[in-house]
């Protein structure tokens, strides 16, 4: 359980990388008053935990509905996820946010849902990796740690855009991309744990069908 635990904290948080999109947060707000800013952050962070939500509760059904198997998933998200991990190792986020989407955020009235929370905070690894995490718990326990870890990673969103500014000055770019890239080494561990785990799931089912 506590292994568990540790795998579904590390790669909810890190893959949503809420530090990550500071930068791009800063430029979009840029000229926003202080209350709008807030509000922004808590819409932001609200659509990127409720998506999550949603995905976590239905995104293994509707994998099924295709016919994809759980070891298919288990790989596929780990290939996601591994291509957001090296990205991110090079404290890059392309296949989260390029700069046609900080572009046109910065000219939105409105950025909270979009492009701020999908698919900056709730991209493809993150559904991806929750779906995965809801389809691995194998028991209610285990269903509820993966929920209150999206609900632990929504609230870290929402203090992390919160406190922007400060923060920004903190970290600095350079300490923002030191995390990014640590935080990567990491994830890059996991989605090759999630490919070998779905590679040997794959195969005893192979083996256990051609006994």
């Amino acid at each position: 359980m506590s292994t568990f635990v540790l795998l579904t904290v590390t790669s909810i948080i890190f893959v949503v990388d809420p530090l990550g999109v500071l930068p791009s947060y800063l430029v979009m707000t840029a000229a926003d008053r202080p209350d709008k800013r807030r509000r922004t952050a808590l819409r932001a962070a609200v659509a990127a935990t409720v998506t999550l939500l949603l995905f976590a509760a239905g995104g293994g059904h509707m994998v099924k509905l295709f016919g994809v198997t759980m070891p298919a998933l288990r790989i596929a998200g780990g290939l996601v996820l591994l291509i957001v991990a090296l990205d991110m190792t090079k404290a890059l986020r392309p296949t989260q946010e390029g700069p046609g989407e900080v572009a046109e955020g910065s000219e939105k009235a409105d950025v909270a849902i979009t492009p701020l929370a999908i698919p900056m905070l709730a991209g493809p690894a993150a559904l991806a990796t929750v779906t995965m995490l809801m389809n691995q718990a194998e028991t209610w326990p285990e269903a509820v740690v993966v929920i209150a870890v999206i609900l632990l990673t929504g609230s870290i969103i929402y203090i992390t855009l919160r406190l922007a500014e400060p923060l920004h000055r903190l970290l600095g770019k350079t300490g923002i991309q030191v995390l990014t890239r640590i935080m990567g080494l990491v994830l890059l561990a996991l989605a090759v744990q999630f490919i070998l785990d779905g590679w040997q799931q794959y195969s005893a089912a192979a083996s256990t069908r051609g006994a």
